[in-house]
């Protein structure tokens, strides 16, 4: 008998939260989750408790349900929790078992991370790891990123609970950075995160995060004023929460389609919108193919990147652009297409036409490979024309200058230990 449709509503210390699933949490059935996880011996369960910012209380409600697991006689154990040296979350940890951390020596300083292997020697039932975006110190383990922690977790089948803050989705990140001039360096590719079977949001409003702030509850008193006027202004918190709880809709209609699929077979659901998107070496491609990726997500479309290869010679650093754009394409889920073609214009048409594209995403034109192989011709133009005839919308997405935003060591993300190692 499949189960119904997750319970929308949550609870948190610091107000109402909202909750996705994959169809296992029944409203009124705390347990659900956990009887299902039983069954399921391949692989863990997956949940992340999501933030707007640093603060709304995402690792105080993972240590919560640790808690509420264990009284329930599941084996759970703290595989890392960073507690910032916030009172009420250290006092939170008292009564789990912690698995102890591995110190690394690093540049002449010590830190200390996951023992991922201790972890999975101790084989619990779930382990709660704290911050999945966390960049761990070279050295200290077999993975680049604490999301590939957890991955090795879950594919031993350990379930895993664990906390992020919504600047560090990869199609989200850009656009945090140009919003709040902070730069994100730590960053989980989109697959990682839909591959969640839960995902319930920790909310708090702009105004109570400041008074935290004010309050020392988030950053010791000295560091408070500059946070204010900086990533915590009120303005930012707005817009943060605003892409939270996107994410989060989004990812609520997901889950009321995939019932409905279920329990109505017989039904024909078409994927209404098919995005592509054309890219070159130029700058700025990488931002506008996160851009992309955010309105295939809105859509719930399947993103296309195609790559038109001429004959033109390339430069070595083009190469280097292409490879670290099909990298980007990878983690966020699009599939990449190499097309070798002396006429780009056309070649996207036809690859839009053979994939029943319904929307072509391309940048700005600039001077660029591609108009060289059209002979001067803008390419931007050739497109709008051949995608008008066949009734296929095109976005124009403007190429802005990339400028790395600057920030102070620790303020781009108060929600994580000093990881900018390399």
């Amino acid at each position: 008998m499949e189960s119904p449709l997750p319970d929308r509503t949550g609870s948190d210390r610091t107000g109402s939260g909202l909750e996705v699933g994959a169809g296992d949490v029944t409203a009124g059935a705390p347990d659900a989750d956990d009887d299902v996880s039983q069954v399921v011996e391949e692989a863990g369960r997956f949940r992340i408790y999501l933030g707007a910012a640093a603060g709304v209380g995402k690792t105080f409600a993972m240590l919560d349900e640790g808690h509420r697991r264990m009284r329930r006689g599941t084996d759970v154990v703290v595989g890392f929790v960073e507690c910032h040296g916030r009172h009420m979350t250290e006092e939170r940890l008292a009564g789990l078992e912690v698995v102890p951390r591995k110190v690394v020596e690093y540049r002449a300083g010590r830190f200390e991370e996951m023992d991922l292997e201790a972890v999975l020697r101790r084989n619990p039932k779930v382990a709660l790891v704290d911050e999945l975006a966390h960049t761990n110190v070279p050295g200290s383990g077999p993975n680049e990123k604490r999301w590939q922690d957890v991955l090795d977790l879950l594919q031993a089948g350990i379930s895993v609970i664990t906390t992020v803050n919504i600047q560090h989705l990869e199609s989200i990140a850009d656009a945090v950075e140009q919003m709040t001039g902070v730069a994100v360096r730590e960053r989980v590719p989109d697959w990682v995160m839909r591959r969640a079977d839960q995902i319930e949001l920790v909310d708090s409003s702009p105004e109570q995060l400041r008074r935290r702030m004010l309050h020392g509850n988030i950053y010791p008193m000295d560091k408070a004023p500059q946070a204010l006027n900086h990533f915590f202004r009120t303005d930012n918190l707005i817009a943060l929460r605003e892409l939270a709880l996107r994410f989060l809709a989004d990812e609520t209609e997901e889950e009321l389609l995939e019932h409905l699929q279920r329990h109505q077979a017989g039904t024909i659901w078409e994927t209404a919108e098919r995005i592509m998107m054309g890219v070159t070496a130029a700058p700025g491609t990488d931002a506008i193919m996160r851009r992309a990726a955010r309105m295939a997500a809105r859509n719930k479309a399947d993103l296309h990147v195609v790559h038109v290869v001429g004959d033109s010679s390339a430069t070595p650093d083009d190469g280097e652009r292409i490879a670290s754009l099909k990298r980007l394409a990878a983690d966020l889920g699009a599939e990449w297409t190499d097309v070798h073609a002396d006429d780009p214009g056309r070649a996207l048409m036809d690859f839009a036409l053979s994939h029943q594209i319904t929307q072509i995403v391309v940048g700005s034109s600039q001077r660029s490979r591609w108009k060289e192989l059209m002979g001067g011709g803008s390419i931007i133009r050739r497109v709008q024309k051949l995608a008008g005839a066949a009734g296929i919308d095109v976005h124009i997405i403007a190429r802005r200058a990339v400028q790395s935003p600057m920030s102070p060591p620790g303020e781009d993300d108060p929600d994580l230990s000093p990881s900018d190692y390399a």
